[in-house]
């Protein structure tokens, strides 16, 4: 049995570090390849039509410049509490607390990977239910992770396998099938430049998700190591991947009968019914359910170190003794997906608000990567990714101007229902952050590797 802290709850500390490199490279793969490339390629070549393969290349560079404040800070420390930990050490108190309401409420996410999946079962059995097959969905990786992080792990490595297999056998088949005018023609650019740039930081969901790596501080076998690594050589692999799948997407079908539609509708029409089947439950299918998967294995450790600190009721941190698993705040999270489920929320709204809020918060926390050679001195002068100070500063405000300028261009193709829902939740956050600051005593949650 784990050490009991004095509050009666499991810390950050008493977690499993049983995840090994291989382990983190299928987490973020898995986690990057999902319902970006499965649901939103459609939605992107409704605003860009043919031109969406560059859209891509330009949502993989928003996203590397982006990770590199990760990288830094990620092959510094070990982080216990992932990117909690990184907004206390380099942004402050005040900052950790109002990063938590946004980190919450933008993993509504959760529900879209579930849809996402139901939506592609449809395609393969028609005329099964949407609402029913994402419940069933989300409750079986909600139990996968109960029972254990090296549990779903092994899940994850086998599921990334399969799941590569399916998307060659879609970039395969259609190849075979491109119609002429791959970069040109009435369709190409459908809305200039700004149309590129809006489709590709919507696509953001597509080629970003390997920071979330930093989240398994606490369980990563030498983070420092393993983690800028993994981030860097998975967004690079997965960024290839997607470059090809996108010209079979938008030059097989006219753009009319592609914009906003997933990929099935593609892949039905260059496939074989054997394929078709095989690239749906594996590529499709695994997809959409490796990111779930990461997604409840990441998503409670900064909520966790959170609660330890006292941003949230202690209650919430418990953690179960047999398998080191925060089961209370997993079916938080659990019931958070569900929300969007019961009712019906669309893939499009879902996706808008969750990127506007996070975008929200990294343009301050990479402009806050500045203070790391003065908050962490010993620490960063040993680290293995340090920079020069004018390196550094140039990371940090190119990295904030990546978020900024994708906040700016997402806004702009947004709902009035989606800025009011982004608008409450920012204005929700700086409230809990001003008011909790003072009944706050943070634990300190990083230590070398």
């Amino acid at each position: 049995m784990a050490e009991m802290t004095s509050t009666g709850e499991l810390s950050t500390k008493d977690l499993n570090r049983v995840l090994g490199r291989k382990d983190l490279m299928s987490i973020a793969v898995g986690q990057i390849i999902g319902a970006g490339i499965m649901s939103l390629t459609g939605v992107a070549i409704g605003m860009t039509g043919k031109s969406v393969p560059l859209s891509f290349m330009v949502a993989a560079i928003f996203k590397i410049i982006m990770a590199i404040p990760f990288i830094i800070i990620g092959g510094t420390v070990r982080m216990r509490g992932g990117q909690y930990t990184q907004v206390a050490i380099l942004a402050g108190q005040k900052w950790s607390g109002i990063y938590m309401i946004t980190y919450i409420f933008s993993n509504v996410a959760l529900a879209m990977y579930a849809i996402s999946f139901a939506q592609y079962a449809q395609s393969l059995i028609p005329g099964i239910p949407l609402m029913p097959v994402s419940i069933i969905m989300l409750t079986a990786f909600y139990i996968l992770n109960i029972m254990g992080v090296q549990g779903a792990a092994v899940v994850q490595n086998a599921m990334v396998v399969l799941m590569a297999s399916g998307l060659a056998i879609f970039v395969a088949f259609g190849f075979g099938h491109l119609q002429p005018g791959i970069f040109s023609g009435s369709d190409f650019m459908t809305n200039g430049v700004r149309g590129i740039m809006g489709a590709g930081a919507l696509l953001g969901f597509a080629a970003g998700g390997a920071f979330v790596v930093i989240n398994f501080g606490a369980e990563a076998k030498n983070p420092t190591k393993d983690i800028p690594f993994v981030i860097v050589v998975s967004t690079l692999a997965v960024s290839g991947v997607y470059a090809f799948m996108s010209i079979v997407a938008a030059n097989v079908l006219p753009i009319s009968e592609v914009a906003y539609q997933p990929l099935s509708l593609v892949a039905k029409a260059v496939m074989p019914n054997w394929a078709f089947v095989f690239f749906t439950v594996c590529g499709a299918g695994f997809a959409l359910s490796t990111t779930l998967n990461a997604t409840l294995a990441w998503v409670t450790k900064p909520v966790l170190q959170a609660v330890e600190d006292g941003w949230f009721p202690k209650f919430l941190g418990a953690i179960n003794e047999k398998y080191k698993t925060p089961h209370v705040l997993l079916t938080i999270f659990y019931l958070i997906g569900l929300i969007p489920i019961i009712t019906g929320l669309s893939i499009g709204t879902i996706a808008n608000a969750a990127l506007l809020i996070m975008q929200a918060f990294n343009i301050v926390l990479s402009i806050a990567l500045t203070r790391l050679p003065k908050v962490l001195p010993e620490e960063y002068a040993r680290s293995k990714v340090k920079v020069s100070t004018p390196v550094l500063y140039t990371i940090a405000y190119g990295a904030a101007a990546c978020a900024a300028y994708q906040f700016y261009l997402l806004w702009g193709f947004s709902t009035n229902v989606e800025k009011i829902y982004v608008a409450v939740i920012l204005v929700m956050a700086v409230l809990f952050g001003c008011v909790m600051n003072k009944k706050v005593k943070m634990t300190i949650s990083y230590e070398a590797d």
